[in-house]
């Protein structure tokens, strides 16, 4: 961890959201802007179809991956959006629950949102980042 994000929580909002409510990070670092990790292997098939914690898990693995070559790491992020091409409010917690067991205690500002449609076949996650470095 390279201690340049402070997660920010609020004693005057609720206790019992697993994330903070904002991160603040001191210039001068570097920001990246990832786009959207998608549960594609390397040669672009979606994996797990059908299978919403299975492409969670992909996902994160290809986030950690993009911010690997980059120097970075999970605890490097200062908001993340989670997609869920679902409905149902269970599809986005099973997708949630995989997303914070890569996460542990690092619980950065993020919104969780069902989407009627992703745009690769078969899929159902997609998570957006961004991080900072000093």
């Amino acid at each position: 961890m390279t201690g340049t994000v402070r997660l920010i929580r609020n004693d005057r909002l609720t206790q019992a959201v697993d994330y903070a409510y904002a991160a603040s990070v001191d210039a001068p670092v570097r920001s990246l802007w990832l786009a959207g990790a998608c549960p594609l292997d390397t040669e672009g098939r979606t994996v797990a179809v059908g299978d919403f914690e299975g492409q969670a898990h992909q996902v994160m693995r290809n986030l950690i991956t993009v911010l690997e070559d980059e120097g970075a790491a999970l605890t490097d992020l200062v908001r993340t959006t989670v997609y869920v091409a679902s409905s149902r409010q269970d599809d986005l917690v099973k997708v949630w629950e995989v997303y914070r067991s890569y996460l542990g205690s690092h619980d950065v500002p993020s919104t969780l949102l069902g989407v009627t449609v992703l745009g690769y076949d078969d899929q159902l996650v997609e998570v957006e980042a961004v991080a900072v470095l000093s």
